[in-house]
């Protein structure tokens, strides 16, 4: 009875070791105003989102989360929703967010003036120096956080800093830029500056060839490539997968997960 009951008890355990597969990181997924989720960051880490954007605003010495002033709050702030957790998350995991020593991004878009923003963001991140890339004694550092400073962005006095651990959000206006990739680490527009299908109907081939070109000439370059504001469609997500879209925005966290796991098995 004994031997019965212990060949049934490591019969479940092995069914249970294999129902517990682990998912893939999202390498492409790319958490639109993530602070609108019900836990932000949470959530996107969650669905093993590898990059994360956030809305913030300075007042009064702090950075407070949401995309217009009339959603602030003084108890959301960047520290508390986002990097506090996330140095918790890294420090727990053994030097990154998730087991697989991948690094994540995190996306800060500035809506108050960029220069008073980020004269005070470089000395928040001090901080956070075990967990944020940055330059060191003028060598690019990787940690377990990339920090990508987005919105109004101090471009010049970003560049100029030699002690920065952010990189600037580029456009496509910045192809051909000299800067290096870890000072521009990738390029990002508007979907709509440039194209004009969303979703419905057939993706044009003088679309399509526009895009794998402006693609192909991030790649070249060495940096990433995203847009925002690319509608929440299947049909879209389509598309940029089979493009090579690097980051694919989205704002339906599951959604687009589900649909990249499943479209990845085909």
């Amino acid at each position: 009875m004994v031997t019965k009951l212990s060949i049934l008890f490591l019969f479940v355990i092995s069914l249970s070791v294999k129902g517990a597969e682990k998912f893939p990181l999202l390498v492409q997924g790319h958490a639109h105003n993530d602070y609108y989720h019900k836990r932000p960051l949470e959530d996107a880490l969650e669905c093993f989102f590898c990059s994360i954007e956030v809305d913030v605003f300075l007042k009064d010495g702090k950075f407070l989360v949401g995309h217009d002033r009339v959603e602030l709050r003084e108890d959301r702030t960047l520290e508390r929703l986002y990097l506090d957790p996330l140095k918790k998350r890294v420090l727990d995991g053994k030097g990154y967010v998730y087991e697989e020593k991948k690094r994540i991004t995190l996306f800060i878009d500035i809506k108050s003036d960029g220069r008073e923003a980020y004269a005070e963001l470089r000395k928040l991140l001090k901080d956070y120096n075990n967990i944020v890339s940055g330059l060191v004694d003028g060598v690019w550092k990787e940690r377990a956080v990339d920090i990508v400073v987005s919105g109004n962005r101090a471009k010049e006095m970003i560049a100029n800093d030699s002690t920065r651990r952010v990189g600037i959000d580029g456009r496509i206006s910045d192809f051909g830029s000299n800067q290096s990739n870890h000072l521009m680490p990738i390029i990002s527009d508007r979907w709509s500056s440039h194209f004009n299908w969303r979703g419905e109907g057939t993706f044009s081939d003088k679309e399509k060839t526009k895009l794998k070109g402006m693609i192909q000439r991030a790649h070249k370059e060495g940096r990433r490539i995203r847009f925002w504001a690319t509608p929440d469609k299947k049909s879209v997500w389509r598309e940029l997968e089979d493009a090579g879209v690097d980051l694919i925005n989205t704002d339906d966290l599951k959604g687009l997960s589900d649909f990249i796991r499943t479209y990845n098995k085909k």
